[in-house]
């Protein structure tokens, strides 16, 4: 058996970017895992060039050279960010246990798929941990162990398993009882955190943004989740834009370096309890000054747009 392959399954995700797409693609090729899930969306027929751009996407997975199992669920139309990924992860997991995910704007460090792959290994019967993140957006953070526990659920670069996909629903239920019985507070006791997750919970609730994550952090959180997070940061993203809308993430991992983690030689926690002086900082710097900016500016076009 060659010990240099991957036995872990990894999902691909993609839309539009064969450029981006190769990088994370030349990514995964050398971790040569023995399966590739590919979920593709479809062109918006408004865009010119798209269904070209889109082609030009899936065409990079023809490339596979290895001795792999290649499965695709590729949209005929367009399903935009929300249906399609909420969708081709429903399929993903129909398809196998668990999986190593990555967007196709997300290069990994090539030390995050053995990462993932032992993590869940270790963590597949433990309900409390319902994610392996590769994404640490405060880089190094001075602890002896290769990885912690946060409550913050990264997407760009993770794995997880059937039985944590299995509780996701993208509609969001009881999200009204909750709010109205404030039980965010068990999780958060900052107003301005409170502030901040019951605004973006509404946003995906009511439909007012075209996504799937803040539902993904929703089913997290209040099935009493954790996310696993390495030491170090070992995923780049290297797309300014989303592929499906022009919105940049305020808390985004732009361009961030990437460090090895070691992998073969793991030092795990004693314990599975959440980091708080990661999750508060991580919200303080990277969450709550750019969400602050944002209303500022929105709150000073409304200023200049008043007929007093």
């Amino acid at each position: 058996m060659d010990n240099s392959r991957l036995s872990t399954p990894v999902a691909l995700l993609i839309f539009n970017r064969p450029d981006t797409t190769e990088r994370v693609f030349e990514a995964i090729r050398a971790a040569r895992p023995t399966k590739l899930l590919v979920v593709a969306d479809g062109p918006r027929p408004d865009r010119h060039g798209e269904a070209e751009r889109c082609s030009a996407a899936r065409a990079v997975i023809e490339r596979v050279d290895w001795d792999c199992q290649v499965f695709t669920n590729f949209a005929n139309s367009n399903l935009g960010c929300k249906l399609r990924v909420a969708s081709g992860l429903d399929w993903v997991f129909d398809t196998v246990e668990e999986a190593i995910i990555l967007e196709d704007d997300c290069v990994p460090h090539a030390d995050f798929f053995p990462f993932c792959a032992a993590l869940l290994e270790k963590y597949r019967m433990d309900e409390r941990v319902m994610m392996i993140g590769g994404t640490n957006y405060m880089l190094h953070l001075d602890i002896p162990e290769s990885y912690f526990f946060s409550r913050y659920f990264a997407i760009w670069g993770w794995a997880t398993w059937r039985r944590a996909w299995a509780l996701y629903d993208i509609n969001m239920p009881n999200w009204e009882t909750y709010k109205a019985q404030k039980t965010l507070r068990n999780f958060y006791s900052r107003p301005d955190m409170l502030y901040y997750f019951t605004a973006a919970f509404d946003a995906a609730y009511y439909d007012q943004i075209d996504t799937w994550d803040l539902q993904w952090f929703y089913c997290c959180l209040f099935n009493n989740g954790l996310s696993a997070v390495p030491r170090v940061n070992l995923i780049s993203n290297i797309g300014l834009e989303g592929s499906h809308t022009d919105r940049i993430s305020t808390h985004s991992n732009f361009f961030k370096p990437v460090f090895p983690l070691d992998p073969a030689h793991l030092r795990h926690p004693v314990h599975v309890f959440t980091n708080m002086t990661y999750d508060n900082l991580l919200f303080t710097r990277n969450i709550k000054a750019p969400f602050r900016g944002r209303v500022t500016r929105r709150l000073r076009l409304l200023r200049q747009k008043l007929p007093f």
